[in-house]
């Protein structure tokens, strides 16, 4: 088969690829039906993944059927329609039993998917711990809808989560990518007294302003005066930090008022510094993640009541045999590009 593949840092090539078997009774085969570019692969690309490993396939955010299951799977059978976890994860060890999926002490576990092991931009990928990283996809769900359930929804559903959001509570999420879309979708279900959102791209703030009228937009170079303007305290209740920037990284904490939550959603490339001295006194609360990606099931049922779309944020499709310019349209954001999907049995 086809495989998108990591050759070596810079370089992605769409290569032959023996089919994966299963390997252990807990494993599952899933035929890809759809796939989708993260700004992590891109990560990955340049070389700020250390762990990801040369020569696998990459991809971890993608729906498909079920083709076949170990058999000490349970919860699965041929046919179904499922989405794919980012995160394998055991469901036995003591982070899994308290949540914290990310975690896991398998040696298949937390982000291996595209990473560590085979992922899914190829026509078919072998998903350990299936009963855990697969979640069935209601009928009335489209593979579209259903596309990011398993990462950056998972992502926005864990940031909103662990950020304790009230309906007092003016939120400022900093940037107006994918995940930061996702994360206005799961912080919206909140009921907040009010969200802004900061984007530099006019593109991206124009999206905002036409899906979501009721959120306020401003742009780095305005947002501390903006966020002041409209907060109660002197600054946001609740930042989430999802642009990954030194810039927007130092924002986060000046726009927060003193003992807000500022969470961290961004990968970043490299570390970022907290200058104490000058933050002394703000008494803020950091939360980082990585995400803990087991809400699928809830985020499904979301999605299946209309609660949560993300089908407007599907601004491109390829087939798996022009992979490579889905990556250069999606890495040079050209096009009004916000997601990539991939059909990968084409």
């Amino acid at each position: 088969m086809k495989a998108c593949t990591y050759v070596e840092r810079g370089r992605f090539e769409l290569r032959e690829k023996p089919e994966p078997r299963l390997e252990t009774p807990r494993d599952a085969l899933v035929r890809v039906t759809l796939a989708s570019i993260c700004t992590s692969d891109l990560h990955i690309l340049h070389g700020s993944v250390p762990r990801a490993v040369e020569g696998i396939t990459v991809g971890h955010e993608m729906v498909g059927v079920v083709e076949q299951v170990g058999a000490e799977v349970a919860t699965l059978r041929p046919g179904d329609r499922v989405a794919v976890n980012v995160e394998t994860f055991c469901g036995e060890c003591y982070f899994c039993r308290h949540g914290y999926v990310n975690n896991c002490t398998d040696p298949d576990g937390g982000w291996a998917l595209g990473c560590r092991i085979d992922g899914g931009q190829a026509p078919l990928v072998r998903v350990p711990h299936a009963d855990q990283g697969l979640t069935p996809i209601p009928a009335t769900v489209s593979d579209e809808a259903a596309l990011f359930a398993g990462d950056i929804l998972a992502t926005g559903f864990w940031a909103a989560r662990i950020a304790e959001i009230t309906e007092e509570d003016t939120l400022l999420i900093i940037g107006a990518g994918p995940t930061g879309i996702c994360t206005l979708l799961c912080a919206m279900l909140h009921r907040p007294r009010r969200i802004i959102v900061c984007e530099k791209e006019p593109g991206r703030r124009r999206f905002v302003r036409e899906h979501y009228p009721e959120v306020l937009v401003t742009t780095p170079g305005e947002c501390r005066d903006f966020v002041r303007r409209h907060s109660d305290h002197g600054g946001a209740d609740r930042v989430f930090e999802v642009a990954g920037s030194d810039e927007t990284f130092r924002l986060a904490w000046e726009c927060a008022r003193p003992n807000a939550v500022v969470v961290i959603v961004a990968l970043y490339d490299r570390p970022q510094v907290l200058p104490l001295p000058e933050m002394y006194g703000k008494n803020l609360t950091f939360k980082t993640g990585g995400v803990d990606g087991c809400d699928c099931a809830e985020i499904l049922h979301l999605i299946a009541e209309g609660r949560i779309d993300t089908t407007p944020l599907i601004t491109h499709r390829f087939p798996l045999s022009r992979i490579m310019e889905g990556y250069r349209l999606f890495e040079s954001r050209a096009d009004g590009v916000i997601k990539v999907a991939v059909e990968c049995q084409k």
